[in-house]
């Protein structure tokens, strides 16, 4: 049961519309199936499926409303749990920000279905992670893995006559590869909509040479340098840049702030280079096509070269600033150029490649100041060539002055966050004067 499709859930939400008593009511629904492997020192540790299913009752009585959650589906249950939102609700206080729930829209299908992808049995799985192991065993390195694989929907209904269904899949791969003596290390991360992309055996090829090759690492000068960020790296550190909230940036509480109040709405922020965007029908990374509060999500450009194009505004903010309300971002998708990951080294006469960077942590949000290391495989470059792997660094860089100093990006690449496990479209990148602050000598 915990996959319903699009009449199942509209029959089921109807059912529990059909409950109410409250002046308002918005009813959510939603189930998983998937499954998932995990491996440690070269052998299969755990493995599992699993299948949920649940819904979520909001009654709204003036502006208090009350939100009871439940997963059982037969009809008391279902009746038990509307009853118990109405009752919370006329407990709650009232909520001055209270927005009444729009009425029937129109959405347009998704593409973030597969069905390859929703057919993964538990042998797929092994047989992926068995081509992973094949790589590290053959390189004598020592493998810790994750395969993950996942089919979900999403269902909203209310009481003024809006209904959105959407149904997604995804796989991620992540795989970290040491040498025994663990002095190397190296990580890959892969994540699709269509399972028929990922290939785990090139992207544990690609861990285990960076682990191979980050054997006896050189301690170097913290200081400013050319960086390469591989787009594992850059999509760590970027993920905290891709909030657009209008309200936190008029409320002085973000790095789209205004000195004096107000945002940087128009204002030039970044280099020409930086377009960012979002877009649900992005083939490598779709996106659903409606949002929490029932609004259309559509292709939106946040940054178009370097120059704050939108802020994201729920209903309650837009009507009191008097603007039309603007869904945050449904995915992210930073444009690119040609340049190969073999071309920036090649045009680098002194610099740092990073394979990835991990512990990033904010130091001030106002100007988006964060400190964290890198990881898994960090070399100097000298002369166009790789010289050397060096020992790990602490940063501290904010993503806007980084994205002020670009210099080359590559072709955008779906990279999996190591901190979220969302998936982002981001190229490659080399950035000129990115500051380190230390060594660090964890491997």
């Amino acid at each position: 049961m915990p996959l319903l499709s699009k009449e199942e859930a509209q029959t089921l939400l109807k059912k529990v519309l059909s409950y109410s008593k409250a002046d308002e009511c918005i009813i959510g629904l939603s189930g998983e199936e998937g499954g998932n492997i995990r491996t440690a020192l070269n052998q299969v540790s755990t493995a599992g499926d699993i299948g949920t299913l649940s819904l979520s009752v909001s009654s709204t009585y003036g502006k208090k409303t009350g939100t009871a959650s439940i997963n059982e589906f037969d009809d008391a249950s279902l009746e038990k749990v509307v009853r118990r939102s109405e009752e919370l609700a006329q407990l709650a206080p009232e909520n001055s920000e209270h927005m009444p729930p729009l009425g029937p829209q129109t959405f347009a299908e998704s593409i973030t279905y597969n069905d390859k992808t929703a057919a993964i049995t538990p042998e797929q799985r092994a047989d992926m992670m068995a081509k992973s192991l094949e790589v590290t065993k053959a390189a004598n390195l020592v493998a810790a893995g994750y395969l993950e694989n996942g089919t979900d929907f999403n269902a909203v209904m209310n009481s003024k006559g809006l209904f959105a269904y959407n149904k997604a899949t995804n796989v991620t791969f992540t795989v970290t590869t040491r040498n025994e003596a663990g002095t190397g290390s190296g990580y890959a991360a892969r994540g699709f909509t269509d399972v028929s992309k990922l290939d785990t055996y090139g992207a544990t090829k690609i861990a285990a040479q960076k682990a191979s090759a980050s054997v006896g690492a050189k301690a170097i000068e913290p200081g400013k340098y050319t960086v390469i960020l591989e787009p594992t790296a850059a999509v760590y550190m970027l993920e905290n840049m891709f909030r657009f909230d209008a309200r936190s940036a008029e409320e002085g509480r973000s790095y789209l702030s205004k000195k004096g109040g107000g945002t940087r709405l128009g204002e030039k922020l970044m280099d020409d280079k930086v377009t960012i965007y979002s877009d649900p029908f992005n083939a490598d990374l779709p996106a659903s096509t409606w949002s929490r509060e029932g609004l259309p999500h559509e292709k939106t450009y946040w940054i178009q070269n370097g120059v704050v194009k939108n802020l994201d505004y729920d209903r309650y903010w837009a009507q009191k600033k008097g603007v039309k309300p603007v869904p945050g971002p449904s995915n992210i998708i930073m444009e690119g150029g040609t340049a190969s990951l073999e071309d920036m080294i090649k045009s680098t006469e002194r610099g740092i490649l990073v394979s990835r960077l991990w512990y990033i942590r904010m130091v001030d949000p106002q100007v988006l100041a964060l400190t964290g290391l890198t990881r898994d495989g960090t070399f100097y470059i000298e002369n166009g060539k790789i010289k050397f792997p060096i020992k790990n660094m602490r940063f501290n860089e904010s993503p806007v002055i980084m994205l002020n100093n670009v210099e080359t990006l590559g072709k955008p690449e779906r990279a999996i966050s190591v901190e979220s496990y969302r998936g982002y479209m981001i190229p490659p990148m080399k950035i000129r004067d990115f500051t380190f602050t230390s060594l660090s000598d964890a491997v």
